[in-house]
């Protein structure tokens, strides 16, 4: 097994940078340096987004920026002690030695086991100073190699006060607590944290169970030791699995990182709750930061969550049940809406449908295929009916968590048998998460709180979402819907054109984010309306969505091709990948561009997805399937215009990005003939 460190992936005191940035970029030049990876934009672009999403400066003076990356094809630590220290957002000042730990993939669990070892390593002064200490690299590899050696790890799962120690002055008795540590990527943060949870605990007399959900697995707390704890303490960056095993139990809950700077802090107030007859849960939702903001979400932020969690899981009902439906009608014919519901349920493969029941304008594959594809557009049509429920589904959830699900489903079908589509959806899933969320934070007693989310929740919140959109708001909103539907529907020329660039500008803004999310969603949401019925606006939406989004990707690609030297030798090779990525309406093949230029690269994907969004209405395209690109030709009205639209705005795309480049010049042309920064050696 290849280890972790070698005395290459050291570097004492030759590493001068002055901000976070520019030490994690010479690091992974550094390790690029080596047979470990060969994409050090890449690394480098998926440490600073986990170092984006929390400073990882630590108490007594070292960091330790990490991540989970394809760019590396080993677990990797590389160690860098700095020439001047850098600021990484400790509480106690900037950090001179640098911990940069790199895990692929689908690692090797055993090797992720000896990344978490070493992180609560890192929790001991004296480990950090015999680092600090070292004078070759060789020492640095031997220090960390006996840190990590098996019969020498610590134990980070649990851990009770010595039975022949006497207490602490002060302890309570018969007091146990349990905690969860975890952390986006599960390396090092989560392990950290747990061990600096147990010290604490450990210096207090109190017995604590700590279950990390991190990168090497997480061993579930049995029942029993989680009933007879008297609180539990969160400390976690995602969400805690299997959150409802603590049910009932007094709770702390703060980010990771706060059971690093104050474990002693938590742990007390883990006491205290437990201590609190009256307490069910104690919520810690806005605990200062280390730099003095406030750990809470911004309302902004928070609205931003719930949406994208809604739409998150309401896409795959939309891709497999509008692709369903595209295959139906490449194999009964778009006439199959007719006599889909009776060929299916009445039909069978040893009973196929006769001429006479098949309408008189069929022009399917025959028998076979007019009941394969009634069967596909029927399975279809039921996924389909699923988008505005799980929609507001998923949004409650997004709220409230698990109890949360039933009412938003609830709200969400109310809604769509009000006729009140995408926005009742949206809104109703609003207020069953809103009502949900308010009747969690009640403070109940404890023989109750057992039936608050299977019970008292559901009822309560689908009473209340599902009636005040029945009693006073489904009306109104299927009244607005159906004026929107009604305008779509009377656009033609000059404002359907202009309403395709819009939706091009938006599905480019982003590339894959909220912005992108809200002009797919509103596209797919008119799919169910648009299938069988008279009007073609919605399909014509829908192609137009599809159409823009496949722009970034493809003009990125264009212009490697068009004008090389523009563009990194990395970045030509992610060109190759974004032809097929933007071939199958993946926007998300434009982001590596777009994150190491985004100024020049996400305008010029804009100008490419407006020009294509407008021709694409121009000329009428149509599309019943919401996803698949060029692979779904027979699912497209007008596909070779739609062709036409795509290739058009990916030119613009790519002269817009090649003209941008050659007029604002911030770097060599070429990284690979570039030579090495001092900082990297």
């Amino acid at each position: 097994m290849m280890s972790i460190i070698t005395s290459e992936l050291v570097s004492l005191d030759q590493i001068r940078a002055t901000t976070p940035r520019e030490v994690i970029q010479a690091v992974a030049e550094h390790i690029a340096t080596t047979d470990r990876a060969s994409d050090s934009q890449a690394l480098f672009n998926d440490a600073w987004n986990r170092e984006q999403e929390s400073a990882t400066g630590m108490p007594g003076g070292f960091a330790i920026p990490h991540c989970r990356t394809s760019a590396i094809n080993a677990p990797t630590l590389a160690f860098a002690r700095l020439a001047s220290p850098v600021d990484f957002g400790s509480t106690d000042g900037p950090a001179d030695l640098v911990f940069f730990i790199a895990a692929p993939d689908g690692a090797n669990q055993d090797h992720l086991k000896i990344l978490s070892a070493l992180a609560t390593y890192l929790m001991r002064d004296e480990f950090v100073q015999s680092l600090r200490n070292a004078s070759s690299a060789q020492r640095v590899v031997s220090l960390i190699d006996e840190a990590v050696t098996p019969d020498e790890q610590p134990s980070t799962a649990s851990n009770a006060p010595s039975a022949s120690a006497p207490a602490p002055e002060g302890a309570p008795e018969s007091i146990s607590l349990v905690a969860v540590t975890s952390c986006p990527t599960g390396i090092a943060h989560t392990y950290m944290a747990a061990d600096a949870l147990r010290q604490a605990a450990e210096a207090r007399g109190i017995t604590l169970h700590v279950e990390t959900q991190g990168a090497s697995g997480a061993d579930a707390l049995p029942s029993s030791v989680i009933a007879a704890a008297s609180a539990v303490v969160f400390a976690a960056d995602v969400d805690v699995r299997e959150k409802h095993r603590f049910s009932g139990k007094p709770v702390v809950a703060s980010r990771v990182k706060r059971a690093i700077n104050d474990p002693a802090g938590m742990i007390e107030e883990a006491l205290r709750a437990a201590e609190d007859p009256a307490a069910q849960t104690v919520s810690v939702e806005a605990q200062e930061s280390s730099d003095g903001e406030q750990e809470s979400e911004s309302f902004g932020r928070k609205v931003q969550r719930v949406l994208m969690t809604g739409v998150s899981y309401m896409i795959p009902f939309v891709a497999a049940g509008g692709l369903l439906i595209a295959l139906g009608f490449l194999l009964g014919g778009y006439s199959i809406t007719e006599v889909a519901d009776d060929i299916a349920f009445d039909r069978a493969l040893w009973n196929l449908p006769t001429e006479a029941d098949l309408p008189d304008d069929f022009r399917g594959f025959g028998a076979l295929g007019a009941y394969l594809g009634a069967v596909f557009f029927v399975i279809g049509g039921t996924a389909m009916s699923f988008l505005v429920p799980a929609l507001a589904g998923y949004i409650a959830f997004g709220m409230a968590d698990r109890p949360g699900i039933a009412p938003g489903f609830t709200a969400g079908a109310v809604a769509l048998a009000m006729d009140a589509g995408f926005i009742g959806g949206i809104i109703g899933g609003v207020l069953a998460g809103a009502v949900a969320y308010w009747i969690r934070k009640l403070e109940v007693p404890r023989w109750l709180a057992g039936l608050m989310p299977v019970v008292i929740i559901p009822l309560v919140a689908s009473l209340v979402a599902g009636g005040l959109m029945v009693i006073l708001l489904g009306g109104p909103i299927a009244g607005l819907t159906a004026g929107l539907e009604n305008w779509l529907q009377s656009m033609t020329g000059t404002a359907a054109v202009f309403l395709g660039l819009i939706l091009g500008l938006m599905m480019c803004f982003d590339l894959g984010g909220p912005v992108n999310k809200v002009a797919y969603s509103f596209a797919v949401a008119g799919i169910s309306a648009g299938v069988g019925v008279e009007s073609e606006a919605p399909l014509m939406i829908m192609a137009t969505v599809m159409a823009a989004g496949m722009v970034p990707p493809l003009g990125m690609a264009l212009a490697t091709f068009l004008d090389r030297k523009l563009f990194t030798v990395v970045e030509r090779e992610n060109g190759k990948t974004a032809v097929l990525l933007g071939a199958a309406f993946i926007s998300e093949g434009a982001i590596p561009f777009a994150a190491a230029d985004p100024l020049r690269v996400l305008p010029a994907s804009m100008a490419g997805g407006a020009v294509t969004g407008a021709l694409t209405m121009a000329f009428g395209v149509t599309s019943i399937a919401p996803h698949g690109g060029v692979f779904v030709p027979f699912a497209i009205g007008g596909f070779p215009l739609f062709l036409l639209a795509v290739v058009i705005g990916a030119a613009v795309t790519a002269f817009t990005v090649i003209a941008l480049k050659r007029w604002v010049r911030k770097q060599p042309v070429d990284a690979a003939e570039a030579p090495v920064p001092a900082a990297a050696v």
